[in-house]
């Protein structure tokens, strides 16, 4: 997580909302990184769609079931239907997110009865340190 934390800080830094990924299987990093979608003018452009795309390519395969992905906010609708399609062991991320999360908030995505696939989920990871990147961005916009 704390490597995503630093993926977080980065993108606050670039003027992105500060959200970090990483992608890890047996320990070792295939992808990280942080929102980009204004970067890249891509409202897909995710930290944690960034990282399924990088690994699904670094590993040639569209499924990802031994691997693990570390962010540090609570995933959002689209991100969370990546989770499950790319089918990935476990999710652990930071900051509940009630207003636009939907793992343990709104939607509760992976509660779905037309789920078809449910990681293993972990919440609360570098909770406190997310949350106060998300904070003092914000706060800086206002």
């Amino acid at each position: 997580m704390a490597l995503a934390l630093e993926q977080a800080a980065e993108a606050g830094v670039r003027g992105e909302v500060p959200v970090g990924a990483v992608l890890v299987r047996d320990g070792v990093v295939l992808a990280a990184d942080g929102n980009r979608t204004r970067e890249l003018s891509d409202p897909s452009a995710h930290a944690e769609m960034l990282v399924i795309r990088a690994a699904a390519a670094t590993l040639g395969s569209d499924r990802l079931p031994d691997c693990d992905l570390y962010v540090t906010l609570e995933p959002c609708t689209m991100c969370a239907g990546a989770i499950a399609w790319a089918r990935l062991r476990r999710l652990y991320y930071g900051a509940a997110d009630p207003k636009g999360g939907a793992v343990e908030s709104g939607v509760r995505f992976f509660a779905q009865p037309t789920c078809h696939h449910r990681p293993d989920i972990y919440g609360g990871l570098g909770e406190s340190e997310a949350a106060r990147l998300l904070r003092d961005f914000f706060a800086g916009r206002r």
